[in-house]
C-alpha cells in the first residue's frame, strides 16, 4: 500500500542521522501500537516514518508551509516555531507524496498537539512519537507501561505532561490542545464515576 522503501531513502537523504533514526524508532513503536489495537501496523509504520518529514527544512519555509497549508492552523502554532514542522509535514505528505489519506496527514499534523476526537491512528503516532526508543526523558517508562494497558488514560496523561511542560517554558498552549485535555479528562471522569 505504501511505498516504504522509497521513503526511507528520501528521509536518510533529507534528515540528520539523528532524526532518521528517531523516524525510524517511532515507526517501528507505531507499528507495534496498531498490532496491540487491532490497527493496520503497515499504514501506522508508514505514519510514524514520515510524522517528523519537514523537521529539518528551513524555519521560514515551514512556517510559510503551515500557513499556506489549509490545515486549520491556529495563532497559537503559528507563534510558536517547534510546532510548524507538523503543519508543514502534513502539507508536504499530502501536497508532494501525493498522500489521500485523511487519516495519515491528520496522525502527522496534530503529533505534537493532539486535538479533540483524535482517530486511534493519530493517538498511536501521537503517543509512539512520545516512548520511541530514542526517548529517555524522566517518566518515560511510565509513557511506555500504560501506552500498552489503557490508551484513553495514556492520552490524559501525554496531554498533562506537554501542558506542564509548556507552561513551565511559558510557552503557548494551542486550543487544539486545550480541547484534547478536556476530551480525555472528561473521558477519565465519566470512567472514574462508572467505577472503571
Amino acid at each position: 500500500m505504501f511505498d516504504v522503501e522509497n521513503i526511507i531513502d528520501f528521509l536518510k537523504n533529507r534528515l540528520s542521522e539523528k532524526r532518521f533514526n528517531h523516524s525510524l524508532n517511532v515507526a517501528a513503536e507505531c507499528r507495534k501500537l496498531a498490532e496491540h489495537y487491532g490497527e493496520d501496523p503497515e499504514k501506522a509504520y508508514f505514519a510514524g516514518l514520515v510524522h517528523d518529514i519537514c523537521k529539518e527544512i528551513p524555519a521560514d519555509e515551514m512556517r510559510k508551509m503551515a500557513a499556506e497549508s489549509g490545515l486549520g492552523v491556529s495563532s497559537a502554532e503559528l507563534q510558536t516555531k517547534a510546532l510548524w514542522h507538523a503543519v508543514a509535514g502534513a502539507a508536504f505528505v499530502r501536497d508532494s507524496l501525493m498522500i489521500e489519506d485523511k487519516d495519515i496527514i491528520n496522525a502527522v499534523r496534530f503529533h505534537t498537539i493532539g486535538r479533540a476526537g483524535m482517530t486511534r491512528l493519530e493517538e498511536i503516532v501521537y503517543i509512539g512519537d512520545l516512548i520511541s526508543a530514542d526517548r529517555s526523558y524522566n517518566g518515560v517508562k511510565k509513557f511506555r507501561k500504560l501506552a500498552y494497558q489503557d490508551m484513553d488514560r495514556v492520552m490524559l496523561e501525554a496531554l498533562i505532561f506537554s501542558i506542564v511542560s509548556v507552561t513551565e517554558k511559558k510557552g503557548l498552549i494551542p486550543e487544539y490542545t486545550l480541547e484534547a485535555y478536556n476530551q480525555y479528562a472528561l473521558t477519565e471522569s465519566r470512567r472514574a464515576q462508572e467505577g472503571k
